[in-house]
């Protein structure tokens, strides 16, 4: 009898096992509709060390970091809504969201490829800034596929950019795949593109910071370290001279650990507004690397971002002005950072600068990794 019962226990066992595999994917939530009626869906990814991560299919826009502070009270580190219609306002300030075509800015929205010159939308007056106005990569639907192995899950978002959106010349295949650890509270960022024509290409997550929580009133009582011994001057329209500087003596010298409040008003008065400079990195582009560290003292939270990108945009959330976020939380001047790993700003005019041009047959590929701990 127990001969003929075995064969159903192990095909019970088996569906069983299958079953459980499957339910550990993430599931696909609806987050609400675009304006134009387009569904947009949420993804929740969660470990068992309290970190929890929710991306959106709008923009592959990250919109919730949860993750536990030394005395294991979890709270949500970045800045973002409730809905689709809080990041379709005016208040949306590009939080989460995944930039390009080219994120950062491009000098008067303007560059020669192949002898033929093309003018993107001016959005940050005289320049082109994050990729465009209505079809930037922030603002379009991705598709989106879980996944889940025994050592972490997550999603892969895609994007076909087609030929001459937002002025961009190629037809852009984009992929961006988010993958939290089930061993560490880390979180994986993958991005991979390809093109059918030669385009330039600067990708990056967008996400604003304050490891007090969002909604948070300050983030100048955080502590800062950068690993850059150099950064790109800026005109006062914020483009790259092509010039490469020392951060020695000067207020954006984060090479040891710095409070972020300390020096920021020294460039209240400067173009800069704040500290919003693009940073080189130190060590090998195209090889992981951490690119800095930040530090809440009053909660232990502590972020080491990494990249294999020649640079990484501090931006000490200026802008900011009080717009309500997630719960109805305000998000007041300076309240959240952004550290955004990337190539420098307006390559594609800079010769001094790292080529972000895609040709045909090769693959853009940029990682960054987001390392927590108490």
């Amino acid at each position: 009898m127990l001969k003929f019962m075995l064969p159903s226990l192990l095909i019970v066992c088996f569906t069983l096992q299958a079953s459980l595999t499957q339910a550990a994917v993430p599931q696909a939530d609806s987050f609400g509709k675009t304006k134009n009626g387009t569904p947009v869906d949420i993804f929740t990814l969660q470990n068992d060390h309290g970190m929890k991560v929710r991306v959106m299919t709008r923009g592959a826009t990250i919109t919730n970091i949860h993750v536990p502070d030394k005395d294991g009270t979890v709270a949500d580190v970045v800045l973002g809504f409730d809905d689709v219609e809080g990041y379709e306002s005016e208040g949306n300030q590009y939080f989460g969201c995944t930039a390009g075509r080219v994120a950062n800015r491009i000098a008067e929205g303007k560059f020669t490829l192949n002898n033929r010159t093309y003018q993107l939308a001016i959005n940050n007056e005289p320049n082109h800034l994050h990729g465009g106005v209505e079809r930037s990569l922030d603002k379009v639907v991705w598709s989106a596929k879980a996944f889940d192995s025994k050592e972490d899950q997550g999603v892969v978002m895609h994007y076909v950019s087609p030929h001459g959106e937002e002025g961009y010349p190629g037809t852009l295949s984009c992929t961006v795949k988010f993958t939290l650890s089930k061993i560490s509270n880390e979180l994986e960022i993958d991005y991979l593109a390809t093109t059918d024509q030669a385009t330039p290409i600067n990708l990056t997550n967008h996400s604003y910071f304050n490891l007090a929580g969002e909604g948070s009133e300050t983030v100048l009582d955080h502590e800062l370290t950068l690993h850059c011994d150099n950064y790109t001057p800026v005109d006062e329209t914020l483009i790259p001279t092509g010039k490469f500087a020392e951060v020695k003596e000067t207020p954006i010298d984060f090479r040891t650990p710095h409070i972020i409040g300390e020096r920021v008003k020294k460039y209240d008065d400067a173009a800069t507004i704040g500290y919003d400079h693009n940073l080189v990195i130190n060590g090998e582009a195209g090889k992981l690397r951490p690119a800095a560290i930040l530090k809440d003292p009053s909660s232990g939270r502590t972020l080491t971002v990494s990249t294999d990108q020649p640079g990484v945009q501090f931006y000490s959330g200026n802008f900011l002005e009080g717009q309500k976020g997630k719960g109805g939380k305000a998000y007041p001047h300076r309240s959240a950072i952004c550290l955004e790993t990337q190539f420098f700003p307006d390559s594609i005019n800079q010769p001094n600068f790292p080529s972000t041009v895609l040709e045909p047959g090769n693959k853009y590929t940029h990682q960054c990794v987001l390392s927590f701990a108490n």
